[in-house]
């Protein structure tokens, strides 16, 4: 094998991927397509109506990579990237791998206190931000107690990254790294605690693009890739970037906040594919279709993760776009999804099967493997997988075990093969002496007409016993009465286990979510009884 290449043997099952002792993993996803003639394709389209080529990519790729070498950066230092979905992200990331440096994409819809805890918590050498988020940079470099990283802006001013890759050499080898070294970081979504940095190697973003990219999704080169979910966090990381690449497909990259309409209007315009979303994001669409009609036809697929997809939800989709949505669970840690629907094999409501490459168990509260049908916790083992948390080896060993990944999910697989989300570990309700899912309440209630979104906590009563207690975002919130309550109370009483339905309602405006669209129960078990 040719150094920086990988063979995907199909003659398996699953397939193998065999990696060149000295592989960089710029080479398959940025590198070989300009060889295979996909100079002149366009790799990237943006909102901002720019079109880059693989040509044009490979070559700022190479010129961003010689930039942070002669700003002195040497080989593991980390590379901050505060950056919108645009083509800086692709030059960022890829030039830091090209060169032997690790990146570290980072939310950017955080404050500067939690920009200052990851600047300090990775270490970083230098940063690279957009001039939306100047402010809150500013802010939390001023915080830092030790020595200031690089910062680079993405565009302003002589010191800017897009003046330097101007100046810069579009010539640059790959380090000679392998498979098994460390290639970037994610910091996951803080859904519970501070957030914590998940290492990943050169290997993981083939496994996933591979493996669910390729052997579920059925990506290939004509798809044109369109994700609301943000290439910086590891769902809109594969959506948008990792999977059209690793196809020689294109992708189309919105650089504001995704709402109902923006994703129709950039779904007429580009005319994607595929379109990855999130249930929040199905659930307003769906309510912004009684009253418009966007051109959904370029479509052949839906795809969406972050949070379960309530059968509902799948249903009310299909009948009013003809469209499927695969449903699946991932996380930070394993890089992109391991339990997938797939688009001739759905059960609306679970989370389908397992993605090929990757092996499942479900344990019980004495680490034994529960019988099917029963509940526990959810364990995965895949080459994908974060090799560690980064400075925090007591996290790492409670939930890295024996090349186990502990994913801090409640799941059950039924007697079909199909695995059926039941919440957060910690987000699990009993009730009388028996476990029963958050999940399973809000997707009955979501059922109801006239509820747009919901999430349910357990919340001790007068007696000290906990129930369920829902917060419900109602489609018209004038509807917000004793009445609608009773009505939704004796709706789940019809359609679930008696001691199931929650006893208290909650009617809000919004619900606290992590930036990949997970529900923050824990936020709404903390705050006081409104």
């Amino acid at each position: 094998m040719k150094d920086h290449t990988v063979v995907v043997d199909r003659t398996t099952e699953p397939s193998t991927l065999h990696y060149a002792p000295v592989f960089n993993v710029a080479g398959p996803f940025i590198d070989r397509h300009c060889a295979e003639g996909r100079a002149d394709k366009t790799a990237i389209r943006t909102s901002q109506g720019a079109k880059i080529s693989y040509r044009q990519l490979a070559d700022n790729v190479n010129r961003c990579g010689n930039v942070l070498l002669e700003l002195g950066l040497e080989r593991g230092d980390r590379v901050l990237l505060i950056v919108k979905d645009c083509a800086e992200f692709f030059y960022g990331f890829w030039g830091a791998i090209k060169a032997g440096l690790i990146p570290v994409p980072v939310n950017t819809l955080l404050r500067a206190k939690d920009y200052a805890y990851i600047l300090a918590d990775s270490g970083c050498s230098a940063l690279i931000y957009s001039p939306e988020y100047t402010l809150e940079v500013q802010a939390a470099l001023s915080q830092l107690e030790s020595s200031q990283p690089l910062g680079i802006c993405v565009e302003g001013g002589e010191s800017s990254l897009q003046e330097l890759l101007f100046q810069a050499s579009a010539e640059l080898e790959p380090v000679a790294t392998t498979a098994e070294d460390d290639c970037f970081w994610l910091y996951s979504s803080g859904s519970t605690g501070s957030p914590k940095g998940a290492v990943h190697r050169h290997r993981d973003m083939v496994v996933s693009s591979q493996f669910y990219g390729v052997e579920v999704l059925g990506i290939r080169e004509d798809d044109i890739c369109f994700s609301a979910a943000k290439l910086f966090f590891a769902y809109g990381l594969g959506n948008g970037m990792t999977f059209p690449l690793w196809v020689g497909a294109s992708t189309v990259l919105y650089d504001a906040r995704p709402g109902p309409q923006s994703t129709f209007e950039t779904i007429e315009q580009f005319k994607p594919t595929l379109f990855y979303g999130v249930p929040t994001l199905y659930a307003a669409q769906l309510q912004a279709l009684k009253a418009q009609h966007p051109e959904l036809s370029s479509l052949r697929l839906c795809i969406s993760a972050g949070e379960a997809l309530p059968a509902d939800i799948f249903n009310r989709w299909r009948e009013a776009t003809g469209l499927v949505i695969l449903d699946g669970i991932g996380s930070t840690e394993a890089l992109h999804i391991f339990i997938s629907n797939r688009v001739d094999d759905i059960l609306p409501g679970s989370s389908g099967r397992v993605v090929p490459g990757y092996q499942l168990r479900i344990s019980d509260e004495d680490g034994q493997d529960v019988p099917v049908g029963g509940s526990g916790r959810l364990w995965i083992r895949g080459d994908s997988t974060a090799r560690c948390y980064w400075n925090n080896p007591e996290k790492s060993a409670q939930t890295m075990v024996a090349g186990w990944l502990d994913t801090g999910d409640t799941y059950f697989q039924d007697s079909a093969g199909y695995y059926h989300y039941c919440g957060r570990n910690d987000d699990m309700i009993k009730v009388g002496g028996i476990w029963c899912s958050p999940f399973e309440i809000e997707a009955k209630l979501i059922e109801h007409v006239a509820v747009l979104e919901a999430a349910v906590v357990g919340r001790p009563d007068g007696d000290g016993l906990v129930k369920p207690e829902a917060y419900v975002i109602l489609k018209d919130h004038e509807e917000a009465t004793a009445g609608i309550a009773e009505e939704l109370r004796l709706h789940c009483k019809e359609g679930l286990a008696p001691y199931k339905f929650p006893r208290q309602f909650h009617f809000v405006s919004e619900l606290p979510k992590t930036a990949t669209g997970k529900i923050q129960r824990y936020k709404l078990r903390s705050q006081p009884q409104p």
